[in-house]
């Protein structure tokens, strides 16, 4: 079945690490989107393992060499880099109901203060559903493999991050 896209959304997010389920997520919108900007939010609220450089470098090494993905940050509100950029539309991806009111929250704060961005919503893919960003760091902090839940870039930095940080 043929689909048609359409310009370009923004999948934001921490990304502190990329997991597979990010990766579902940005192949499945590329099914829909013609281009989809990845975009590492700083956000000095929370405590990053991975410098935002460091994000973007991972992204772009899962992702490869695809002109249809962008890898960016930004600071500040996501609205504003969405004007900056152009782009009217938001995708988010959902796990469970705890992402629900999270992304509820969000959404209508972001419609509060630009109403021409739109935010759509995916589900996580079901071999995905477990898997986030800070379950990944505590089972590679305690010492588990998270091979297969991450791209193998991943794993490696992860490894080097978490070791060195022991090593002090």
């Amino acid at each position: 079945m043929e689909t048609q896209q359409s310009g370009t959304c923004i999948y934001p997010g921490s990304f502190d690490p990329i997991t597979n389920g990010h990766l579902d997520l940005i192949e499945r919108a590329l099914h829909i989107f013609k281009t989809v900007i990845v975009a590492v939010a700083n956000n000095p609220e929370k405590t990053h393992l991975f410098t935002a450089e460091e994000r973007k470098e991972m992204i772009r090494a899962a992702v490869g060499d695809n002109p249809r993905v962008i890898v960016d940050s930004f600071d500040g509100l996501l609205v504003d880099y969405a004007h900056r950029k152009g782009v009217n539309v938001v995708l988010r991806g959902m796990r469970a109901m705890s992402d629900f009111e999270y992304e509820f929250q969000m959404t209508f704060m972001n419609r509060k203060l630009a109403r021409d961005i739109e935010t759509i919503f995916m589900m996580t893919g079901l071999r995905w559903f477990f898997v986030n960003s800070k379950l990944i760091k505590a089972a590679a902090r305690a010492g588990a493999s998270v091979e297969g839940l991450v791209p193998d870039v991943v794993c490696k930095k992860l490894q080097e991050k978490l070791h060195r940080k022991e090593a002090y």
